[in-house]
């Protein structure tokens, strides 16, 4: 085959299959070899489509080591050859990307054809699974230059989705901030210009705000507009970390502008810290992301929320033909009180995470006390870190040894110390002293081993309560989803006959 037809990741991988054949002192180079390069990295092209497709990745790694462990062993040897079966496995390969319209092989190709045509690699899905999985991954585009690899769910790759986060029970309640959302969905539904940008001073609850809306979509409570719409959180880092070359991170931006305008009807990006779209990536004359964003954003064709604090959103306005097609929605400080129904709002969230009961009165002081003595920090972030600072402390001191067993241990040591020193000496007075001693250390000991009964006692049952507080956190994650997919079956089993039982033990 000729080596110039494969994609650079593609060729990688070949190369990647030599050096792990050279490590392990084989011969021959073998589908196993290149197998295990293909999965090696779990965000690679080939492991996503294997993920895709339902294989467990771990499991497959596993397989394929016992594989190679069987394969001989040459200590020495210079060259490295292909085996009888690779041939094939390249000549398969560049049939399926004929057949597919493609111009080059492409790393998952050559998992494919692997699949295909080798023995032995049984732990891998099915071939069909894994060419449902390419052409779902692929969403229909060909692999047209070297690096095509890039473009295919590029905003899997450099994105997180929100929705799905929601979905799983991995973002808190939001509380409140009615206005801020009907404004931004109100915003959202415009024909053109419709990307809102919230703005508030760091530690209002911008990016909560958004995580808020993430919930509104998959409860179905936001207008028809809206509905089974994915709200994807754009990593400007990820974006920008590892593009060496000139061009590379425009690549990578236009990859994500293109996935997210062919699914405009489903996708809605979010932008934290918005303003460092502003020169980002434009270094030498080249474009910067806010000018690749312009022309898809005043069309309607991309659909994006911004948060920014109000000191860098003139970095925005600097550039006034981008800051015209954002609509922004300036976020205030919550009051006290507001601070505590947001807090009434998550903590159940913390309790399970710290295992500890967060009472009324200490949200109540927590808002209050922020309020008044952390001046240079805003509600209710201050208000949040001071319940999660307090809650982590009684964590530790309920997970580490308790004082009192901690100062009889050094009382014990200190004795033993004396022990040892009068062990040494032959006269009345230590003999005495020693006995006394002796007497002490069995006090100390027995004091010490019915204290650290009590306190294991006592951990048990909180690790127990802790235990059951993330089931019954789990259970309700389980009845929202059911309610949401209308599988009112399930939802009435975990409701009416698995919850009251989680909460009567």
């Amino acid at each position: 085959m000729n080596m110039d037809k494969l994609t650079d990741n593609a060729l990688q991988m070949v190369a990647s299959a030599q050096q792990i054949a050279k490590t392990r002192n084989n011969q021959t180079v073998t589908p196993y070899h290149l197998a295990a390069s293909l999965i090696a990295d779990p965000d690679g092209p080939a492991a996503r489509v294997v993920a895709r497709a339902g294989g467990n990745l771990a499991q497959i790694q596993a397989a394929l080591d016992a594989a190679l462990n069987k394969e001989p062993k040459v200590s020495g040897a210079e060259e490295l050859y292909m085996s009888q079966d690779m041939p094939k496995v390249f000549e398969e390969a560049e049939n399926l990307a004929k057949a597919w319209g493609d111009s080059f092989v492409a790393a998952d190709t050559l998992l494919l054809a692997l699949v295909k045509k080798s023995k032995g690699l049984n732990s891998f899905p099915s071939a069909e699974a894994l060419e449902a999985a390419i052409q779902e991954i692929r969403g229909g585009k060909k692999v047209d230059s070297k690096s095509a690899e890039s473009s295919f769910e590029a905003l899997s790759k450099f994105g997180i989705d929100l929705t799905e986060m929601a979905k799983k029970g991995k973002i808190d309640p939001i509380i409140g901030r009615e206005e801020e959302i009907r404004r931004a969905i109100q915003i959202l539904l415009r024909r053109t210009k419709n990307n809102p940008v919230f703005v508030g001073e760091a530690g209002v609850g911008k990016t909560a705000i958004v995580e808020g809306m993430a919930l509104r979509i998959i409860n179905n409570d936001v207008p028809e507009g809206l509905r089974k719409k994915r709200l994807i959180q754009l990593d400007m880092g990820s974006l920008l970390a590892g593009a060496k070359y000139r061009g590379e991170f425009e690549e990578r931006l236009k990859n994500v502008i293109d996935e997210a305008k062919e699914n405009q009807d489903e996708i809605i990006l979010f932008i934290d810290e918005i303003h460092t779209i502003v020169g980002a990536g434009g270094t030498g004359g080249s474009v910067d992301a806010g000018n690749m964003l312009k022309p898809a954003l005043a069309r309607g064709e991309l659909r994006l929320i911004g948060a920014t604090t109000l000191d860098e959103y003139r970095e925005l306005e600097k550039d006034p033909a981008l800051e015209r097609r954002f609509q922004a929605i300036f976020v205030d400080e919550p009051s006290v009180e507001e601070t505590v129904s947001i807090l009434r709002g998550i903590k159940e969230k913390y309790e399970v995470h710290h295992g500890v009961r967060i009472s009324d009165p200490a949200i109540i002081a927590a808002a209050k006390l922020s309020d008044r003595y952390i001046t240079d920090r805003n509600l209710p972030d201050k208000a949040i870190d001071v319940i999660d600072e307090s809650a982590s402390r009684i964590r530790v001191q309920l997970n580490s040894i308790p004082e009192e067993i901690d100062d009889l241990m050094r009382r014990k040591l200190q004795i033993e110390i004396e022990r040892e020193a009068l062990k040494l000496e032959d006269d009345y007075e230590s003999e005495l002293r020693l006995e006394a001693i002796k007497e002490e250390l069995r006090e100390i000991e027995d004091k010490i081993n019915l204290t650290k009964s009590e306190w294991e006692a006592e951990r048990k049952i909180l690790d127990e309560l802790r235990e059951k507080q993330a089931k019954l956190d789990s259970v309700k994650t389980e009845i929202e989803a059911a309610e949401r997919e209308y599988n009112l079956e399930k939802a009435a089993e975990l409701k009416y006959s698995v919850l009251p039982e989680l909460e009567k033990s």
